[in-house]
């Protein structure tokens, strides 16, 4: 029998067990909701600011990237025609208007909510706590107010200051517009809207980071296109016009006043930047910018750090480390690597804190956390859709709630001001709902730019943005609620030097799941650890589980229940215990949640080994491990085997899964099982993130007790994927 918190494996943390078993009495199928991204993320070359399709296969979370993996969330979402026809509805309606209440609405639950906050040792007035609000004109002429913690309204850049934060980071564009001029949507972030919002930063006495993408729309590991401007030029021709955009736009916003700390020259350019994908023309694009800034720099006696910019680091880092290199050998003028770290999809703390230091002591640079967010709720704002829905793949202790949102910022500054970065910069925690979830918001959305996207960006970005343009995907990880009004999280950015009380309160209980094989004895904990919002507080709590869950238990064939309890004198704090009831398996280390791999084999006939274990939930089938395959420089053809001995003699069922994409249809992916000479084989195809296939093979007789069971792929390059949860088990 195996206990798990969610992500977890509980080890001597469940006591007091009180024993049943059931036979013959059903059992229940738990489902999950389906998905629809907004913004996505990836293994090898993920896509930080994108939309996704939705997708029902598998009833599962999905997405699609073009490289290992990508990150999903459960919501609903309208389809680009149904917001076509919204939106040419009122197209001739000059007065669009949000459905938005006129009056002052009132707080939510979540704004009023108080949070604790434990003290930041040894973090310096000078370290920078950032906020991207590129979004917050587009939001404004939308027709959303912001308020101040007295529930007044008030300019949102001054609320931010007084929360603690000391710099603003605005992206922009080089033309978000099509033809007609209008704009792609998004914020519509061109120089003007920089310039507008700069300046309201620097009048409440913040710095600015300017973030150029040197794209016309949204930049990132999937998509780096050039400004329509700069199609088809050469690479010495694109590194002319680049150098002459960075000095007219960065001289143009320091002349109107913006207090310009910090540049940042590209967005997230793991895989290319303004339609140039091979390293050595990044580089030059990244040398041109480079002098770019340092000559207005110069020129207004003004000192602009520079910052480059990378995303993907979980896994130690390796791909960004040898980005970084390539910097280093090329002698580019910055100062400052910029990392994205998304602790849902980047992995923990302390592989972000390895990444920063080997960053900062091998090349003398300073680090920044550059993008950074978590979920304060559940819920959708607007009805588009949210990229991280805070459901299913929450970081362990972390809950979506505002103190969960909390402690989780706090930590990250705590735990990167400890390995040496410099700052720490959240993601859009302004960009709050524009209309109400199910009122028809596409014609405000469309007008302004205050989604994602709009239908306009369909000529720049086709395969995203036109065809699931829509609103907001980050409005549950805003630091303002829904009706504007600051939650008290964003207070973190003051309360990280001096520490903040609140009164006691279970903040959420981690679900268990308890995995056992059929027919065997099941035990449900008779106590669960409970996470308070003073983090320090550490103690169980005995749980009531419903007699109505108890009953439907069936232990004698495989299945899966969710049983619920009430904690006692916590009734209203539930406790969820997922049950899975499988067969025997007979494959050891199925999906490869053990260190110990050495049972398996991996052959490849590549220059390098395109395969590795990577430790990510959003791209394994179960648990947190899987087996993940992606090159950027030639096709793979490798082999993943075990052998198993010991069987006894009879018919056996092998299967496995597998989700990835970008697959080409010469490519050849095949479930194997070898047993005294035969090779039994089911083909199957990977076409997208989280489209999860599960090639099976039947009637295996094994005769000698010996079988060889794995996955042979053949696959072109740029596609990516991840294997998992193999199971052979016995028919008869």
């Amino acid at each position: 029998m195996k206990y798990r918190f969610k992500k977890l494996l509980i080890l001597g943390l469940i006591t007091g067990m009180f024993t049943i078993t059931f036979t013959g009495c059903g059992n229940a199928k738990s489902t999950e909701d389906n998905a629809k991204n907004n913004k996505i993320e990836s293994g090898a070359d993920n896509n930080s600011d994108n939309i996704v399709e939705n997708n029902t296969e598998n009833n599962t979370e999905i997405s699609q990237d073009g490289s290992a993996s990508i990150n999903g969330s459960a919501s609903t979402f309208k389809t680009a025609n149904e917001s076509v026809s919204s939106v040419e509805s009122s197209s001739n309606n000059n007065e669009i208007q949000a459905d938005i209440d006129s009056s002052q609405p009132e707080q939510s639950d979540e704004a009023k909510e108080e949070v604790f906050v434990e003290k930041v040792e040894g973090l310096s007035e000078d370290f920078i706590r950032g906020m991207d609000a590129s979004s917050v004109l587009v939001e404004e002429n939308s027709g959303v107010k912001y308020y101040d913690f007295n529930g007044k309204e008030a300019d949102v850049f001054k609320t931010l200051s007084e929360a603690g934060v000391n710099c603003i980071r605005l992206r922009v564009w080089n033309d978000p517009y099509d033809s007609e001029g209008n704009g792609y949507g998004g914020g519509n972030n061109d120089v003007a809207t920089a310039i507008t919002l700069g300046k309201r930063a620097t009048d409440n006495n913040m710095k600015v980071m300017i973030d150029f993408h040197y794209s016309d729309f949204w930049a990132d590991p999937k998509k780096q296109f050039a400004p329509k401007a700069w199609k088809d030029m050469s690479i010495d021709d694109k590194c002319s016009v680049l150098s002459e955009f960075t000095k007219d736009s960065l001289n143009e916003i320091l002349d109107a006043g913006v207090d310009v700390g910090y540049v940042q020259i590209g967005n997230e350019i793991n895989n290319g930047m303004s339609g140039e994908t091979s390293l050595s023309n990044v580089t030059k694009l990244l040398d041109a910018a480079s002098k770019a800034v340092r000559s207005v720099s110069k020129d207004k006696s003004k000192e602009i750090k520079i910052i480059v910019h990378y995303t993907n680091i979980e896994n130690n880092g390796a791909k960004v480390n040898g980005l970084v290199d390539n910097l280093d050998k090329n002698a580019i003028d910055y100062d400052i690597v910029g990392l994205s770290y998304y602790p849902y999809w980047h992995g923990d703390f302390e592989n972000m804190q390895r990444v920063v230091r080997n960053l900062k002591s091998k090349y003398n640079k300073d680090i920044m956390i550059v993008e950074t967010s978590y979920p304060y709720t559940t819920k959708d704002g607007d009805g588009s859709g949210n990229s991280f829905d805070g459901k299913e793949d929450l970081v362990e202790g972390y809950s979506a709630t505002v103190q969960g949102q909390a402690h989780m910022i706090r930590d990250i500054i705590d735990y990167s001001n400890e390995a040496g970065a410099i700052g720490v910069c959240y993601w859009e925690g302004v960009w709050i709902p524009v209309g109400l979830n199910g009122a028809n918001n596409a014609p405000v959305w469309e007008k302004y730019g205050s989604g994602w996207a709009s239908r306009y960006a369909s000529e720049y970005d086709p395969d995203d943005a036109g065809k699931y343009y829509g609103g907001c995907s980050w409005d549950n990880q805003a630091m303002f609620d829904f009706k504007g009004y600051p939650l008290d999280s964003l207070n973190v950015f003051k309360y990280v030097y001096e520490g903040h009380k609140a009164p006691l309160k279970v903040e959420s209980v981690p679900d268990m799941e308890i995995t056992v094989a059929v027919g065997e004895e099941i035990k449900l904990p008779e106590t669960t650890p409970v996470i308070y919002n003073d983090p320090s507080v550490k103690e169980e709590i005995a749980i009531v589980w419903d007699e109505a869950d108890l009953s439907k238990i069936d232990s004698s064939k495989e299945g899966k229940i969710s049983v619920h309890g009430t904690l006692q004198n916590e009734e209203k704090n539930r406790a969820i215990c997922h049950l899975v009831i499988k067969d025997e398996n007979f494959v050891k280390n199925p999906s490869f949640e053990d260190i110990d791999r050495s049972m398996w084999e991996i052959t490849y006939e590549n220059a390098t080994n395109p395969t590795d274990y990577q430790d990510k939930k959003d791209d394994a089938h179960d648990g947190t491990v899987a087996l993940h395959f992606w090159s950027g420089r030639e096709d793979m053809d490798f082999t993943l085997k075990q052998t198993i001995t010991g069987l006894e003699p009879g018919n056996y069922e092998l299967s496995c899964f597998a989700q990835g994409g970008d697959m080409k249809d010469t490519s050849q992916l095949q479930l194997f099982a070898t047993t005294k000479g035969e090779t039994l084989t089911q083909d199957f195809m990977m076409t997208s993130w989280a489209q999860w296939k599960n090639p099976v093979i039947t009637n295996i007789e094994v005769t000698d007790g010996t079988i060889e069971i794995g996955v042979f792929m053949k696959c072109n390059v740029g596609s990516w994927g991840t294997v998992d949860e193999f199971v052979l088990k016995k028919i008869d």
